[in-house]
This record gives C-alpha cells, structure tokens and sequence, in this order.
C-alpha cells in the first residue's frame, strides 16, 4: 500500500509556545554564518540541525472518518499504544503496523490514542493507518523532521467519529530545541455528545517528567472545562511514583478502575542476554470526569501475538455512557 496515493489532507498551524523564541533567534544566526567564506561545505548538516529544531507547529488532519461508527448513545472503544518508530532501524515496520492493525479491528476500537508515530519519505504511519482503518485522524510531529533529515515521529488521535478543534502545546519550557514532549488534543462527535481526547509523551528525566505533568494537567483542565475527557499515552512514570499518586486523584485511571491489585505492567527491559532487568507501567487512559458522565466495563493492557507491535503494550478500555446498567464488579467513573 503506498500512502502517498491517498486522499489529500488538510494542516493547520499553531503556536506551541515553548521553542518558538529559541527558533527565531537560531535560524536568522545559522543563515548569517553559512554565509561566511569556506562554509559552504556545512550548509547540507546545518540545514539538517535547523530542520529539527523547527518548532512543532502544525497538525496534519483528516476529519472525517471513512468507515464511521454510526448508531446511538452506546459504549466507546479506547486504545491508547505506542508503536515504537525504532529509528533508524525500524525493524519490520509493515509488518507490525499490520499485527497493530488486527488488533484494533478485533477489538473494534473506535478511538486511537497514539505516540511514536512515524513518517520517513517512504512510509508516513498516520496516512497508512488511517487508509488501513478507515478512520479520521489529526497527527502532529514532535521529533526530527520528515524532509530535513528524512525521518520524525509524533502524535496522532484515530477516530470512527468525526473530529474536529484540534489542539497542540509543548509541556516542557526548557525550550530545548531538539527534544520535545507535546500533548495533541481534539473533540470528537460523538453518538452521546462531544469529547475531548488527548494523546501524550511524557520524559524520561524524573524532574522534567514532574514538570510536564503539571503543564499537561492544566492545559486539560484549561480545554475540557466541566467536560469528560480522554487521556492517553507514555508517561514514562510508575504509577508509584509522585507525580502520577497526585494525577490520579484528578483524573480517574480505568484500569486501576477495575483491577485495583492486578499486574498492569506495559514495558519490560532487558539485558542483551534477554534477561529481564527492569518491569513498569507506563502506558495509561485516564478519564478527566465531567459531562457526560462515564462508566469503565472493561480495561487490559495488550499485545499482538507472534510479532509485537512494539515494545510497549497497548491499553485499551471499554467506556459505557452512565447511568451503567453493567454486569456486577464494574464500576462508575466521574
């Protein structure tokens, strides 16, 4: 499947407000000295280094879904996964997108919450997913850049409901131009009304990871208002660890909803020999409780069999609009 056949998409800009000033200071400076005699033979990596650091401005979307999910007021469907862009190596990448594929469609999802979403001039994963699913979506690069050093990853929100008012800030204000931690948000219409979903990438450094959760908290609260909201991603935080005891007494985690004790583990590390070094969770889908109210009937964390999709298990959760006539142990949120 070639994805650069698809239909055409719309983008719109934003301001992320984070490295914008350090972007406006450092292209003018790198034009003036790849000016100066004997310098020409840099211009290619120069151009290179400030293609990365262009800041994070733009959503690339498709509103409308192919295959929309049509009917009344009933449960929703949430995924939320990272699927490892593996750069530069990106092992088997067709091939994995495939398996993440099939198990989306055998769990009949119906919203997407994405990280680590890639584009290389050959492959862009937003388009090819949303050709292979049949559903809108908004994408949005975090990282390197697509046309300057031939490959980014970023974050995307997969919808079988229209969507639109996309949305795109940076969380950490160290304005480092060359790794960010974005937040995409939209609304989706859906058969029980409008709601918010947000896709995330938190840090791995323990201090920036706090700070970012903060900004993140605020900048949901400051969209979602009184209204329900979905909240996806890789926090890279244990959810022992502060920063993540002190989110989920805002926001409601749906698979700690029903499985107060159970094993929620998402990634695992290991030595080069395969021995196990490290186990955490760091995938979650919180829901910013509001109007109109939710209900978790079901949450697992999962994986493709045979070849994994990536290194991270996905989270998925069924919601079910209140007042919930469910089966016995599940249990109200918001």
């Amino acid at each position: 499947m070639n994805d650069l056949e698809q239909k055409p998409v719309n983008v719109q800009t934003f301001e992320t407000g984070r490295s914008g000033v350090f972007w406006s200071h450092l292209v003018p400076l790198g034009r003036k000295i790849l000016r100066l005699p004997g310098l020409r033979m840099f211009t290619k990596p120069a151009r290179q280094v400030l293609s990365v650091a262009e800041p994070s401005g733009k959503i690339i979307h498709q509103t409308h879904p192919e295959n929309q999910r049509n009917g009344g007021c009933h449960e929703i469907r949430v995924l939320s996964a990272n699927l490892c862009h593996d750069w530069p190596r990106r092992r088997k990448m067709i091939e994995r997108l495939e398996a993440f594929s099939r198990l989306v469609e055998d769990h009949q999802v119906d919203v997407l919450l994405l990280q680590e979403v890639s584009r290389t001039i050959d492959l862009r994963v937003d388009r090819w997913l949303a050709e292979r699913l049949g559903m809108g979506y908004v994408y949005a690069r975090a990282n390197g850049h697509q046309r300057g050093i031939g490959f980014e990853e970023g974050l995307a929100i997969f919808s079988r409901f229209p969507l639109h008012t996309p949305r795109l800030t940076e969380l950490d204000r160290r304005q480092n131009p060359f790794v960010r931690r974005m937040v995409l948000g939209a609304t989706m219409e859906t058969p029980c009304g409008p709601l918010k979903a947000f896709s995330v990438h938190l840090g791995l450094i323990h201090r920036h990871n706090q700070t970012q959760m903060s900004h993140l908290r605020d900048w949901v609260a400051s969209l979602a208002g009184s209204a329900s909201a979905l909240i996806g991603g890789d926090f890279n935080s244990h959810e022992a660890s502060p920063q993540m005891q002190q989110i989920r007494k805002i926001w409601r985690d749906v698979f700690r909803q029903l499985h107060p004790k159970g094993d929620a583990t998402t990634h695992e590390l290991r030595w080069p020999w395969g021995a196990r070094l490290r186990r955490a969770r760091l995938d979650y889908v919180f829901l910013h409780p509001g109007n109109p109210d939710w209900c978790v009937t079901e949450a697992r964390n999962l994986e493709t069999p045979v070849l994994r999709h990536s290194d991270h298990r996905a989270v998925f959760a069924r919601l079910a609009p209140s007042p919930c006539l469910a089966p016995h142990g599940v249990q109200k949120i918001g």
